[in-house]
């Protein structure tokens, strides 16, 4: 051996067993969500069973060849309302709703329409239908099935569009105690976490799927409410899912809760409408 050059001693790479197999699963995570970076698929390799380092999946990520084209967002203005999310933040669960209405068109080019509802702070998604068009008589149906269901939120930020801003509703949210937050017209990132949650459903559905009936896109649509409330990691909650991160939010009856609700309603004394 002393006499060997050290050039001529290399190390031998002894590959794991469960190599092949982890790179197995963690393609049919990328196929399934094409949209995920190798981060959040260590998330899911994870709830998977797997005991898995980040380092390792993003060298098998590129030794396969995966990316996921990066989008560049423009930055905006906060804009001047003050309804804005920016400047009045969900504190807890239920504090904030807000919801939109995103559109598309089934395979015969007649208009299909998706109303999403969602909690500020906890993302859920707290009810995504379906259908041609949407009165404030169906807004005021949907919005009643899930204060039912949930209790009613301190408050609902939207745009101004015509089955929000429409007399019937703002009676019933008179009736039930719930106040609006309407964003200033056209400036759509003062409502940010709705916008956000319309680009995912964009992204992973309906630019994926081409609906041939209402029938269709609302089944469509419940498995995507599904996936994305119970099964896909959310970066802002520390890559929990949104039911989870909603399961370990403390209620508001809770007096930290109250005393920060209460601190934040003097201090910052605002319009509710």
């Amino acid at each position: 051996m002393v006499n060997q050059h050290r050039t001529t001693q290399r190390y031998r790479a002894i590959t794991p067993d469960n190599e092949k197999q982890l790179v197995k699963h963690m393609l049919d995570f990328a196929r399934t969500h094409p949209r995920y970076g190798y981060r959040r698929i260590t998330a899911l390799m994870r709830r998977a069973g797997w005991t898995v380092n980040k380092k390792r999946i993003q060298r098998l990520w590129r030794e396969q060849g995966l990316k996921v084209p990066q989008k560049q967002h423009k930055k905006r203005r906060f804009g001047s309302s003050a309804n804005g999310c920016t400047r009045r933040k969900a504190e807890y669960r239920d504090h904030v709703w807000t919801y939109d209405v995103v559109f598309d068109r089934t395979d015969d080019g007649r208009t299909l329409k998706f109303l999403t509802v969602i909690d500020e702070f906890t993302r859920e998604c707290l009810a995504l239908p379906v259908g041609r068009h949407f009165t404030s008589q169906n807004v005021i149906g949907v919005l009643a099935g899930i204060v039912a269901q949930r209790g009613a939120p301190a408050m609902i930020r939207s745009d101004n569009g015509p089955e929000f801003v429409a007399v019937a509703i703002r009676a019933w949210f008179a009736r039930t105690g719930i106040a609006t937050a309407y964003i200033e017209p056209g400036s759509p990132w003062e409502n940010a976490y709705i916008e956000t949650f319309n680009g995912k459903l964009r992204d992973a559905l309906l630019q994926r799927e081409i609906f041939m009936t209402v029938a269709e896109a609302k089944h469509l649509a419940t498995g995507f409410r599904f996936e994305y409330n119970n099964n896909r990691p959310h970066s802002s909650l520390g890559y929990k899912t949104p039911r989870e991160f909603a399961a370990g939010c403390a209620p508001f009856g809770s007096a930290s809760l109250r005393l920060r609700a209460h601190t934040r309603t003097v201090s910052q004394p605002v319009s509710l409408s």
